[in-house]
């Protein structure tokens, strides 16, 4: 059944990861998040989307973000927020924007993100032009 194809999965992204999967590190944060072919582990989550984030990978520094705040550490949110809007994701402007909207974020902080998110998603549209 399907718990059984996540315990494969699971052990395939472990696989995957130490052969430096930056994606494999994501699926498996996300399955230890949800208890998905493995044990519920919210420090086991944690770890494997720090070490996705430090690599680049963009929805887990999101994710750090939301963990953050949780939390009530709003600042640190707001700095895994602006560097993944730095990157182009679009959902951490959203949530930045609300963290602003509820004073959990600085005006600059706000300002910040928007700003970074648009010069990437500029550079974007740039390459592709460069590219057709």
């Amino acid at each position: 059944g399907l718990q059984k194809d996540m315990r494969m999965a699971v052990e395939l992204w472990t696989e995957a990861a130490e052969l430096g999967s930056i994606e494999a590190l994501y699926n498996l944060g996300t399955a230890y998040s949800l208890g998905n072919g493995v044990q519920k582990d919210e420090a086991k989550r944690t770890q494997f989307w720090t070490r996705a984030a430090m690599q680049g990978h963009v929805e887990s520094r999101h994710n750090l973000g939301c963990i953050e705040g949780k939390k009530g550490e709003h600042d640190r949110a707001a700095r895994h927020f602006l560097i993944s809007a730095n990157m182009g994701y679009k959902k951490s402007i959203d949530t930045i924007k609300r963290m602003f909207i509820d004073g959990e974020a600085t005006k600059d902080q706000y300002a910040g993100a928007l700003k970074g998110y648009q010069v990437a998603v500029e550079e974007i549209k740039s390459h592709d032009r460069d590219e057709a």
